[in-house]
């Protein structure tokens, strides 16, 4: 009986401890953030150099899509943005992707694609396959870019470069070109020619529309002088289109294909891209802050 209140008078004793400690180390660190002397009021950081703010960026880039399925398409453009502060700019984007090169996918086709039966509408062609690939020559928009995080990185453990992650988001116009709309119902009854030759005439038809498309992305910019830096970007555009110009939808019946190459045929797709680029800050020095 008595070793049992001894044990509960050390544990009373051992929590009084505990708690007398806790609330000590509770005032300790209220204390230790209150700063007095020449260090109160003072900014976090001082003659810290705002590289965006106030100025206009303008970065020529050299792009290449992701995970394309028939095509990857090269892209050159720029971007120009005017920064309100350093973590805020607004600012326009734009990009020509006429240019490209075939995947391993689409010599494949070309070489083995199936150009009879249920298939013809698809693929009236196996040489003219690239003829119908879907492509996007080129789009603008319009974003917002928010700089969350900056400091430095280390080359070597000898130079320095400033830094800094952004985010940015918009909206703007996409042109697209795709196959144009097909049947096997048009093709069956020729104005002029044999069916084949229907058929073959509508694998290199073309038809171009203009869509609007929200575009968004992450950032790396890093500042080799005051107004020189290298961004590195990746970016999507989502939208629905033909990428194929093949028959890739059903009847109302469920019979697939339906026979007929239209606006059924699109897909939502998240069209996205990778750049590298040089931006060039106007006017050339940066502010420093107090």
């Amino acid at each position: 009986m008595n070793t049992m209140k001894q044990r509960m008078h050390a544990g009373l004793v051992l929590l009084a401890l505990v708690l007398g400690s806790t609330v000590g180390v509770g005032r300790a660190s209220a204390q230790d953030v209150e700063l007095s002397g020449p260090l109160a009021g003072q900014p976090p950081v001082r003659h810290l150099r705002n590289y965006r703010r106030g100025r206009v960026a303008i970065t020529p880039f050299f792009a290449f899509t992701l995970q394309e399925p028939y095509r990857r398409s090269l892209v050159l453009g720029a971007h120009v943005d005017y920064h309100i502060t350093d973590w805020l700019g607004v600012g326009l984007w734009g990009a020509y992707s006429g240019l490209g090169v075939d995947t391993s996918l689409t010599d494949a086709i070309v070489a083995d694609g199936v150009v009879s039966g249920r298939n013809r509408l698809s693929l009236p062609s196996r040489s003219g396959f690239r003829q119908q690939i879907g492509t996007i020559p080129g789009a603008v928009a319009a974003q917002l870019t928010l700089v969350p995080l900056r400091g430095k990185v280390a080359l070597f453990q000898r130079a320095f470069l400033d830094t800094d992650l952004y985010l940015f988001g918009g909206a703007g116009l996409v042109w697209v070109e795709e196959r144009a709309n097909a049947s096997d119902a048009a093709c069956a009854n020729p104005t002029s020619g044999t069916t084949n030759d229907c058929y073959l005439a509508s694998q290199v038809a073309r038809s171009t529309r203009t869509l609007v498309a929200p575009t968004f992305g992450i950032g790396f910019n890093a500042y080799f002088t005051e107004w020189l830096g290298l961004s590195v970007e990746w970016r999507a555009l989502p939208f629905k289109w033909n990428r194929s110009g093949t028959d890739e939808s059903g009847d109302s019946a469920g019979d697939f294909p339906d026979g007929q190459i239209d606006s059924q045929d699109r897909f939502f797709q998240l069209n996205h891209m990778f750049s590298f680029g040089l931006t060039f800050y106007l006017p050339g020095n940066a502010r420093i802050s107090d």
